[in-house]
């Protein structure tokens, strides 16, 4: 329902989420505005639509190309071994020694605030996961027998990993994928908040909560909505993970 209102942001709400109109600054929630206005006179229902959009789509495509990334590099250093599953997780070793959220606000502050220094930030620190979880999943399936006899009978590598391996390893990767992109989330509203989010005035739940908190005894929708927007997200997609799991039969 939340990713359906944010696609339909411009069928919902007939008002802009960057202009301003400082004459309707700090209206109450009334018919005309569902969640009253800031302080510069933008409509909070719409802000927090297109929020949700910006939100979503970075922590989506984020995740996907780490899930890729990662996936492709734990194939390899699970199924060849050797010096390539030590280059791999010494990456991962030095990547997992720092913080996740230390690393990411480092780089980004490295980088400077907007949207493409938070793609390389994220997906910089977060395929060393699923490089973890193919790899091990690799390890155990390469020794049962129908990737054995597939050997025996000449198939090459490449024919292996992608007919027969990654079909019985992905289950684990694409189950943690749904409660990555949670973390994802949480990760790009911190940023928005402390400032080396998404640049103004393109709306974002974090950069929503840091100017609203000013306003937070006269005008406390402007701050906890975005909050309370960022609970539901989490918990539809810890469910949706969790339901996924079941689906999959993963225990």
């Amino acid at each position: 329902m939340i990713i359906g209102l944010a696609l339909a942001a411009p069928l919902i709400t007939s008002y802009s989420p960057t202009v301003l109109n400082p004459s309707q600054g700090l209206l109450a929630p009334s018919l005309h505005h569902l969640l009253g206005t800031d302080e510069l006179g933008r409509d909070v229902w719409t802000r927090l639509l297109y929020g949700a959009r910006v939100d979503l789509e970075i922590a989506f495509l984020a995740v996907l190309a780490s899930f890729v990334f990662g996936t492709a590099v734990g194939c390899v250093a699970g199924f060849f071994g050797g010096w390539a599953d030590v280059v791999a997780m010494r990456a991962v070793d030095v990547i997992l020694a720092f913080p996740f959220f230390v690393l990411v606000i480092a780089l980004v502050f490295i980088l400077g605030p907007g949207t493409k220094s938070i793609y390389i930030a994220i997906i910089a620190t977060d395929w060393v996961s699923y490089t973890w979880i193919i790899r091990k999943e690799i390890l155990s399936t390469k020794r049962l027998e129908f990737i054995l006899a597939a050997s025996a009978l000449g198939y090459r590598p490449l024919r292996i990993i992608i007919r027969h391996l990654i079909p019985n390893v992905i289950t684990q990767a694409i189950v943690y994928s749904m409660s990555d992109i949670v973390f994802t989330i949480l990760t790009i509203v911190t940023l928005g908040f402390l400032g080396l989010g998404v640049p103004p005035p393109t709306p974002e739940w974090g950069s929503m909560m840091s100017d609203g908190q000013q306003f937070i005894t006269s005008h406390w929708q402007l701050a906890t909505v975005p909050g309370i927007a960022v609970v539901i997200i989490g918990i539809g997609l810890s469910l949706f993970g969790d339901g996924i799991a079941d689906r999959l039969r993963v225990e």
